[in-house]
């Protein structure tokens, strides 16, 4: 059974929504202790990476999901949840994160950018995948629906499995062993993103 994390900050309903859709039965939960009773986890997240980790922090999920991670059973963070993954965030200054994956989350460079681009960054774009179990099924190249400021730049390229451009290239999905991540959102991303939380629960 896949446990979804309630810590305050994420679109909880839309995305437990998206799993029955598919006829997978989850759980909301908001109890640390209980994390190790379910075989994956989804750690989503909509708002301040700071705000999160503070929740997280407040309620006693950080050991928790790290100890979670260290057993090896199945994390996927979406969006926000996917940045909380990582070591550090320069969000409203430097936060740290769960530290599950190497690398730090940056704001856009906008001077970067060739195109007159807005930030942040809104709608619908192709995410370039190589080959990953969590993409199963889909084309190599395929649209999800983006909604952030923020992005990860992972220490090793080796865990990045999908890129997207926006003024430039950056990682949109990684994955370092049992700990997954995809910075646009599935459960608003139609028939790609149900086949993406499809491949998910499979694993």
């Amino acid at each position: 059974m896949i446990g979804i994390v309630d810590y305050k900050m994420g679109n909880l309903a839309s995305v437990q929504n998206a799993f029955s859709i598919l006829g997978e039965k989850t759980v909301i939960v908001s109890d640390p202790e209980r994390f190790k009773e379910y075989d994956k986890l989804l750690l989503p997240g909509v708002g301040a990476y700071g705000d999160a980790m503070k929740h997280l922090n407040q309620r006693g999920m950080v050991d928790a999901l790290r100890e979670y991670a260290r057993r090896g059973n199945y994390m996927f963070g979406i969006c926000l949840g996917m940045q909380l993954l990582f070591e550090s965030s320069e969000e409203f200054g430097d936060s740290t994160g769960l530290g599950l994956i190497k690398g730090n989350v940056k704001a856009f460079d906008k001077s970067r950018f060739q195109e007159n681009l807005k930030v942040p960054h809104i709608g619908w774009n192709r995410v370039f995948t190589r080959e990953h179990q969590l993409f199963n099924g889909l084309d190599a190249n395929h649209y999800l629906y983006f909604v952030h400021s923020y992005h990860v730049e992972c220490a090793d390229e080796r865990d990045v499995i999908g890129k997207t451009y926006y003024g430039y290239e950056f990682a949109s999905a990684v994955a370092h062993e049992n700990i997954l991540g995809i910075q646009p959102h599935p459960e608003k991303s139609h028939k790609n993103g149900l086949k993406i939380l499809e491949n998910f629960i499979k694993l």
